[in-house]
């Protein structure tokens, strides 16, 4: 996992790309406490999501690594990045499976979870506090780095 010593950006645009596919045995360093931004990329590179974890400093919780580990799970309830992945690129798969959608036996969260697993990796920078974390993040949505704006969550 990276710290705050290192420059977040770089890292989060060039530093170790963990997939999915191996979460969470390659989720070692990542934290369970703390501020941090992370960054989504698909196979092809490109800059797909930009989120945050740890908004507040005495928040409780899983931190990175829950907010992570829901993203893998690909459960679309509470989960905005899930349903951001199942809106644009897995709804578009299934045009003609809806029967078996509306009958439950084809389930939008495994096809979910699947694409996420499959199709996708991440980056992710520890911050020195959450004011750090949210204007990092706010800065990468607007597209104040290299990579420009995230496909699903670009800054209006």
């Amino acid at each position: 996992m990276f710290d705050a010593a290192s420059d977040p950006l770089n890292l989060l645009l060039e530093g170790p790309l963990l997939w999915f596919a191996d979460w969470p045995a390659n989720a070692t360093g990542v934290p369970r406490s703390g501020s941090a931004v992370y960054t989504v990329w698909d196979r092809a590179g490109a800059f797909v999501y930009v989120g945050m974890s740890g908004r507040s400093a005495t928040a409780t919780g899983s931190g990175p690594f829950g907010r992570l580990n829901s993203h893998a799970s690909g459960r679309r309830s509470g989960d905005q990045f899930n349903l951001y992945i199942c809106d644009r690129f897995v709804l578009p798969r299934v045009h003609n499976r809806i029967a078996e959608i509306a009958a439950g036996t084809l389930s939008l969260d495994r096809m979910t979870r699947d694409y996420i697993r499959t199709e996708l990796g991440f980056r992710c920078a520890t911050l020195p506090s959450p004011a750090d974390a949210f204007t990092t993040e706010r800065q990468l949505q607007r597209g104040d780095w290299p990579a420009g704006q995230p496909i699903l969550n670009p800054a209006a």
